[in-house]
C-alpha cells in the first residue's frame, strides 16, 4: 500500500509504499481510509508538539478519518497516539473508538467536520452546564472550529452568540451561519455580558481581552465559564491575579484528557449526523494523498481533507 510518512518534526509527510497494516487482536481492525483530514491536532500530534503526542519518528500522520471495515460499513473512527495514522491507504482502528455513520453520507464531509466540531459539540455538552438561553461569546471565530462553534451554540440553544475575530471579511460570513453580532478584539467589551466564553485563541490576546470584559460587566458576581480549547496565539496566557478576584470567572479547559473518551464517543453518532444532514455548515477542499507534501504547511481557508 502507499502511505505518507513523516521522519522529523521540521520534515515534510513522504508520499510512497509502506508495509501493510497488522491488527494485534481483541477490537482492532485493518480498514480502507476514505478520507482523513488535516488539523490542527493532526500536525501538532505529528510533530510531537501537542501535549498528547509521543513525539515518536517516524509516523503515519493522521488522527481521525472515515474509513470502510471489511463488511463494506462506513465508520468516523479516532486513533489514539500512533505511529501508524490515517493518511494512508490502509490503516488499524481500534472498533471501540469508531462509530458506524448513515448511509450515503459524504466521506470528505464527515472527515472535514468531525474533528474541529467536537471541539465547541464536547466542550458544551460534556466539559460545562451549558443551559440554552445563555449568551456565548466565540474567540478565533473565523477559523474552521470557531466558524463550527458559532453554529453549535446556536443549535444548542444560545439566546445570543458574539463571534469574534480579526479577519473581518470571514467575521461578515458569520451571521448568516447564527452570529447575532461580530465584534473585533478591541471590541470586546460590547460581549462583558456573556455567560461563556469558547476560545480558540488564548495568548496574550485572550489575556488582555479578558479584564476589559470583565471589568465592564454589569454585575460581577454572574458567573462567566471561560472554556480554553485552542491557542493558535500562544500557548500561555498572562492572566493577572485581579482577572480571578474582581469577578465570578471560572477557566476550564475541554479536550483530551479533561473529557474522557468514552464522553466523546457518547456525542460522536449525534455530531455526525447533524454534519451529514447539513445542520453544520462545512467549508472543505479534498485533495489527493499524493499531494500532501505541498498543503502540509500551507494557509487555507478552507479544511483540507485527503482521499487516498
Amino acid at each position: 500500500m502507499r502511505a505518507a510518512v513523516l521522519t522529523a518534526p521540521d520534515a515534510l509527510p513522504v508520499y510512497g509504499e509502506h508495509p501493510e497494516p497488522a491488527p494485534a487482536g481483541g477490537d482492532e481492525l485493518v480498514v480502507e481510509v476514505l478520507a482523513a483530514g488535516l488539523h490542527h491536532l493532526t500536525r501538532s500530534r505529528a510533530t510531537g508538539a501537542h501535549y498528547s503526542s509521543s513525539g515518536a519518528f517516524p509516523l503515519v500522520p493522521g488522527v481521525d478519518g472515515v474509513v470502510m471495515d471489511h463488511d463494506h460499513k462506513l465508520r468516523y473512527a479516532v486513533l489514539d497516539d500512533t505511529k501508524l495514522g490515517m493518511f494512508a491507504d490502509r490503516t488499524v482502528i481500534d472498533a471501540r473508538r469508531s462509530v458506524v455513520l448513515p448511509d450515503g453520507v459524504d466521506p470528505a464531509r464527515i472527515a472535514a467536520a468531525m474533528n474541529p466540531a467536537m471541539s465547541s459539540w464536547v466542550a458544551l455538552r460534556r466539559r460545562i452546564e451549558f443551559e440554552k438561553g445563555q449568551r456565548v461569546l466565540v474567540l478565533g471565530a473565523t477559523g474552521n472550529a470557531g466558524r463550527m462553534a458559532v453554529q453549535i451554540a446556536k443549535l444548542f440553544g444560545a439566546a445570543q452568540v458574539i463571534a469574534a475575530g480579526r479577519d473581518t471579511t470571514r467575521l461578515a460570513e458569520l451571521p448568516a451561519l447564527g452570529a447575532d453580532e461580530t465584534i473585533t478584539f478591541d471590541q470586546v467589551e460590547r460581549a462583558a455580558d456573556v455567560d461563556v466564553v469558547i476560545d480558540y485563541v488564548w495568548g496574550e490576546p485572550s489575556a488582555r481581552a479578558m479584564v476589559p470584559m470583565l471589568t465592564a460587566r454589569a454585575d460581577r458576581s454572574a458567573p462567566l465559564t471561560w472554556v480554553q480549547i485552542g491557542s493558535v496565539a500562544g500557548a500561555s496566557a498572562p492572566i493577572p491575579s485581579a482577572a480571578l478576584r474582581a469577578a465570578r470567572l471560572q477557566i476550564v479547559g475541554s479536550g483530551i484528557g479533561s473529557v474522557s473518551a468514552r464522553e466523546i464517543l457518547a456525542e460522536l453518532p449525534e455530531l455526525a449526523a447533524a454534519v451529514a444532514d447539513g445542520t453544520i455548515d462545512v467549508r472543505y477542499r479534498a485533495v489527493p494523498l499524493e499531494r500532501i507534501a505541498h498543503f502540509w504547511n500551507a494557509p487555507a481557508d478552507d479544511r483540507v481533507v485527503f482521499t487516498p
